[in-house]
């Protein structure tokens, strides 16, 4: 019984790989480990340029080749990395110069619930007319989407 689970376990992830693959590209991931590295190529021979210990950062996928993503990072770096440790949840990483407002509601006319420094990284949804609702460990609030890195303009973010 208990390889059975394993089966269908092994069957749905093989189906959500295959789905991610058919996503139009540039598309948003966040990195889904402490530990991540980015390559010069599309197979593990190539040297890495970097290690993320990160977890939850924002990437925009440029481009798809097998098992492998080439990503762009905030400061436009990009490199190769595993599918495997990218995941579709949505973050951003907060930009700019000073902290930036998190509001109650999506308007700066709302109360002023939290304040986020530059560099902090939180799970974003409910994201239109330019504001997105911004999770920081818990501590939400809409911010403004020219405030964050992880989301494009004018997009719509459910």
């Amino acid at each position: 019984m208990k390889k059975l689970g394993w089966l269908l376990l092994g069957a749905m992830s093989i189906a959500t790989a295959g789905e991610a693959q058919e996503r139009k590209v540039p598309y948003w991931a966040s990195i889904s480990t402490g530990d991540a590295l980015m390559r010069t190529g599309p197979e593990r021979t190539y040297p890495a340029t970097w290690r993320y210990r990160r977890r939850d950062l924002p990437v925009q996928v440029m481009q798809v080749y097998g098992n492998w993503r080439r990503i762009r990072e905030q400061d436009g770096t990009e490199g190769w990395m595993l599918a495997t440790l990218l995941s579709a949840r949505r973050t951003a990483v907060v930009t700019g110069y000073g902290p930036a407002g998190m509001y109650a509601d999506p308007n700066t006319g709302s109360a002023l619930t939290w304040r986020a420094e530059p560099g902090v990284v939180g799970k974003i949804s409910e994201c239109e007319s330019g504001w997105c609702l911004f999770d920081a460990g818990g501590k939400k609030g809409y911010i403004e989407i020219d405030r964050i890195w992880g989301v494009d303009a004018g997009e719509i973010v459910e």
